[in-house]
């Protein structure tokens, strides 16, 4: 599994290893145990079920054969492998913290409005056609619309989603739906402060390299550089549609919150599940309704 971490047991390859050990196949040849994982758990638990499931596992480099070894360093083997890991994580990071610190951009690829210089990759440069699109989304932003009611004058004007865009400039297979930009696409463009010509550094991390979600950084431990590219969006454009987005969060108009606000979503697609209340409908008659729906941005039925 050519790119993908040994410490990860969902990997294409080994997966299809595993289909193919319970229908026809006896016997398995690796090189080496870190050919197999890098968990030094896990791959002891899979010794154990090659064993329940009387399958052969020999290891050629280390030696080892399920048939009649008896060798006790296996746990020393293995835990080292992980160890491995463990050390590469701590240099990986190491290197990241220094770029970081140095003022180099961390994201492998620009944001939507970007792309790298071909004369030096760890440049940004304004990519024309799609910045007048950003440029477009803060305007209407600062003149009282919303993600969701910029989203709609998009699809409606037919605008090359960013997905579809990307895909057109780099010569990639098209994706389904070219026009049907998405609210949340909106949102990330609009709190992105690299417009503005800046670099931010560390604003997310993770725990170990164990866990690989990425956490939320604390604002203290967030990193901006300023000036270090071409700006889309002055300064001033920003940090107004930042106060607009700050305020959005409302009661209703019966002057109440929905507790359950962010926490229900659609069965059939995912999309956030709205409160439907008003002073004319019984308590007992509030229901949730899908806003997929609602804004017609997905297939769902109510």
């Amino acid at each position: 599994d050519d790119g993908v971490s040994g410490y990860i047991f969902d990997r294409p390859g080994f997966n299809q290893l595993m289909v193919d050990l319970y229908q026809d196949i006896d016997t398995v040849f690796v090189k080496d145990f870190s050919r197999l994982g890098r968990h030094n758990a896990k791959v002891l638990l899979l010794l154990d079920e090659f064993q329940e499931q009387g399958k052969r596992l020999i290891v050629i480099d280390d030696n080892y054969d399920s048939s009649d070894s008896e060798d006790d360093t296996i746990g020393i083997k293995t835990w080292y492998n992980e160890r491995y890991i463990k050390d590469t994580s701590k240099k990986i990071r190491a290197v990241m913290r220094a770029k970081g610190n140095s003022g180099e951009h961390l994201c492998t690829n620009p944001p939507y409005g970007y792309r790298k210089d071909p004369e030096d990759k760890k440049q940004w440069i304004v990519d024309e056609e799609a910045a007048e699109v950003v440029k477009r989304i803060f305007v209407l932003c600062v003149d009282g619309k919303g993600p969701m009611q910029i989203a709609k004058l998009l699809t409606a004007d037919k605008v090359l989603t960013v997905k579809a865009y990307y895909a057109k400039r780099d010569g990639k297979p098209m994706p389904d739906n070219l026009y049907r930009w998405d609210y949340k696409s909106i949102s990330g463009i609009l709190e992105r402060p690299e417009y503005t010509g800046c670099t931010v550094n560390f604003k997310t991390y993770s725990k170990s390299n164990k866990l690989k979600k990425r956490l939320k950084n604390d604002p203290e431990n967030i990193l901006i550089f300023r000036d270090t590219h071409e700006a889309i969006i002055d300064r001033k454009t920003f940090e107004l549609v930042q106060k607009h987005f700050a305020g959005r969060k409302r009661p209703d108009k019966q002057g109440e919150m929905d507790k359950y606000a962010g926490y229900l979503f659609c069965g059939e697609c995912g999309s956030r599940l709205y409160l439907h209340r008003g002073k004319t409908i019984k308590p007992e008659n509030n229901n949730f309704q899908c806003g997929g729906f609602q804004r017609r941005t997905t297939d769902c039925t109510a």
